[in-house]
């Protein structure tokens, strides 16, 4: 795919078998664990696929679509023979209304579709993978983006599909719903739920409210779980110290986040990059 992502975008239908994924993981080895530049959609059309995403063990079948996003770590730990088509996009090609649902529904766990609904999105796949090898049309990038812009709004739509609307949600659910948009973007800078509570212009106990009431958990227990999976993540994915992580993170106090980490995974930061780097 990396011939064709100088243009921020590449799709392409493959075949792979036990063989090649042996091959591809002894190529990699020691980084195994790895992120897109773009966002991720995957078509399985035949055979089974062990993949972790988040460091969440999921099983994909035939006519499921995955999608990644561009901040998550993901690999393949194992995988029969298969069949499947993937398009990863940046966010400069993708359309404003898509990119921010996208971000909604992240992150979003495999879909599995009916095998009518998937043929439409095969369909769609194996259209833009004929724009792609069409280089030399004068409207070459605009008839890719295009079509690959019209496959994510149906990959979009199956998973607006199962999400509950908003017109159905309890104010419980529309408050924690906004915390957490809120929390994907500032758990670097905002560690306290006050800091929360004052963004959303309620008060503490109501915010923890209507998070426990929907989750089951507090508000402090998503911030550091948030701050956790990025620590994780980069711990997996990159080669920098704790201390460096920490501080990417908004600690200062490095032993402070190594004695946090400690407690919400049951290891210590570097136990843990030892134990998935294995």
């Amino acid at each position: 795919m990396a011939d064709q992502f100088g243009e921020g975008i590449a799709v392409e239908k493959i075949e792979l078998h036990p063989s090649d994924l042996v091959n591809i993981n002894a190529h990699e080895k020691g980084n195994l664990a790895h992120r897109h530049d773009g966002h991720s959609f995957f078509l399985l059309e035949s055979g089974t696929v062990q993949i972790q995403i988040d460091f969440e063990a999921y099983t994909i079948t035939p006519w499921s679509i995955i999608y990644i996003h561009p901040d998550q770590v993901h690999r393949t730990e194992s995988s029969e023979s298969i069949t499947v088509s993937s398009l990863v996009i940046t966010d400069e090609n993708l359309n404003v209304e898509y990119l921010k649902l996208l971000d909604d529904i992240s992150p979003a766990k495999p879909l599995k579709l009916t095998k009518e609904v998937f043929s439409v999105l095969s369909e769609s796949s194996s259209l833009c993978i004929k724009f792609s090898e069409r280089k030399t049309d004068r409207l070459y990038h605009s008839l890719l983006k295009d079509s690959c812009n019209a496959l994510v709004a149906l990959i979009l739509s199956q998973y607006l599909a199962v999400a509950k609307g908003t017109d159905k949600l309890s104010r419980f659910e529309v408050v924690t719903r906004a915390f957490r948009k809120i929390l994907e973007h500032d758990y670097c800078t905002s560690k306290r739920p006050a800091d929360y509570a004052e963004k959303l212009h309620i008060s503490t106990p109501y915010l923890n409210e209507c998070v426990k009431n929907t989750t089951g958990f507090s508000v402090s227990h998503h911030i550091q779980q948030r701050v956790v999976l990025e620590a994780k993540r980069l711990l997996y994915h990159s080669n920098r110290s704790v201390k460096e992580i920490a501080a990417d993170l908004g600690y200062d106090d490095h032993p402070y986040f190594s004695r946090l980490f400690n407690k919400v995974v049951g290891m210590s930061a570097l136990a843990f990059r030892n134990k998935n780097r294995d």
